[in-house]
């Protein structure tokens, strides 16, 4: 709609129950997760509950999200646990009580 910014799409990556990933496209992850969750989303996600949402990515088009979609569906499976995986300066970036651990 005119003078309405664009709504950003976004990429997203579920780890299944089973340990798999599905990766996926959605204006609304929070929604299209219910779906999934509620057995209405894709048929893969379909029975293997419990699915955890483990990456997000921000595109501005449908266009680049489901060219990004295709990107990562065809990495390996090491190199799409990488990417879900937290960062070092997130971890970084996280307070730590005085009693954690070192990393």
């Amino acid at each position: 709609m005119r003078g309405e910014p664009p709504e950003a799409w976004f990429v997203y990556l579920l780890r299944c129950g089973d340990g798999t990933l599905y990766c996926g496209i959605a204006l609304d992850v929070a929604a299209r997760l219910a779906q999934h969750a509620a057995g209405k989303g894709a048929k893969y996600t379909r029975g293997r509950s419990p699915l955890e949402l483990v990456y997000t990515e921000a595109c501005d088009t449908k266009a680049d999200a489901l060219r990004r979609e295709r990107a990562i569906k065809r990495l390996s499976r090491e190199a799409k646990l990488r990417l879900c995986a937290p960062s070092p300066s997130r971890r970084a970036a996280q307070p730590r009580r005085p009693s954690d651990p070192r990393p």
